[in-house]
């Protein structure tokens, strides 16, 4: 046994052995007395919560379990989300996004983390106005920068077609088919989103030490070496928060495709919030819209669970 070890027995059999002394009941009421500014100054956040949060959630759940049809509501119990099973678009819906997931989410990561290590090298110069050139695409709104994409992407006398025009390439139909389209939805959602994950992943470069790097250094690592022995175990926490927000906002999608292609053509760019959109607002079904809503919920959930144990296993 260490000295240590014996250190901590000793100090842990001390701390078992020493009475308890009786809680003093008129200390207990004076820190309840302290407690008491902090609770009235929490209500009016906790009521804006409980008002603009917490009730439309359970007014959607329980708006899921009825049905309105002829200005009657009647309780269908589980019927709404049993015909999310019954619903091709519910499927297609799932499909996009699915894609959109496994295939924008990685690529964008990858490129912020790229930019991230390259503006957090000592050699390069004028930082301050590529981190501001990157981050630019983030601070703008989305409706405003999906009609300049939109614009852009016009098949007669758009910028992206004459551009190609100046190489010989044919005009694209970027936004009536289906495989242009969502290329295009994942170009436009790449070049919002890279710049904020950049910042963040950036963030977490500029906390790692640099005597880790100096280590590396002096046991002959080199830059790969280097960057996949050091950096990445050390941004582990912040890629799994830049990967699980990510997979929320690819599944929760909704102003990109809806200015670009309002979900077409031919559904090729469907999302669920979209389609929850199309049934709540167009057709007026409340009751299936809500359904479609916990669906999402409950998938977001379970996806960003699994992300979360997958990155800690490998931690």
């Amino acid at each position: 046994m260490t000295v240590a070890t014996s250190v901590r027995s000793l100090e842990s059999k001390d701390r078992g052995s020493a009475p308890r002394l009786p809680r003093s009941p008129r200390g207990g009421r004076l820190a309840k007395r302290q407690q008491r500014p902090g609770m009235w100054f929490a209500l009016p956040a906790a009521a804006l919560l409980a008002l603009f949060f917490a009730y439309p959630l359970a007014v959607s759940l329980l708006q899921s379990f009825f049905s309105t049809s002829g200005g009657e509501t009647t309780f269908v119990g589980l019927k709404q989300y049993a015909r999310l099973f019954e619903d091709p678009l519910v499927g297609q819906s799932l499909i996009n996004a699915g894609l959109i997931l496994v295939v924008q989410v990685p690529l964008m990561i990858g490129l912020a983390v790229g930019l991230a290590y390259l503006l957090n090298q000592a050699w390069l110069r004028f930082k301050g106005g590529f981190r501001l050139m990157t981050f630019l695409p983030a601070i703008t709104t989305l409706v405003a920068y999906a009609v300049v994409f939109r614009v852009m992407l016009a098949t007669d006398g758009g910028a992206i077609n004459q551009l190609l025009g100046i190489f010989g390439v044919a005009p694209v139909d970027w936004l009536n088919n289906e495989w242009w389209a969502r290329v295009a939805l994942i170009g436009a959602i790449t070049w919002r989103w890279t710049g904020y994950n950049m910042v963040i992943i950036l963030a977490g470069l500029q906390s790692i030490p640099g005597e880790l790097y100096e280590a590396a250094r002096i046991d002959g690592a080199g830059r790969w070496q280097t960057f996949w022995h050091i950096v990445v175990p050390q941004l582990r926490p912040v890629l799994i928060f830049t990967i699980v927000t990510s997979t929320i906002g690819a599944l929760q999608l909704f102003d990109e495709n809806f200015v670009l292609t309002g979900g077409g053509p031919n559904n090729a760019t469907l999302t669920p919030v979209l389609y929850l959109y199309k049934v709540g607002f167009q057709q007026f079904d409340s009751g299936y819209a809500s359904a479609i809503a916990w669906m999402l919920v409950a998938l977001t959930a379970i996806i960003s669970l699994i992300q979360f144990r997958l990155m800690r296993e490998k931690a």
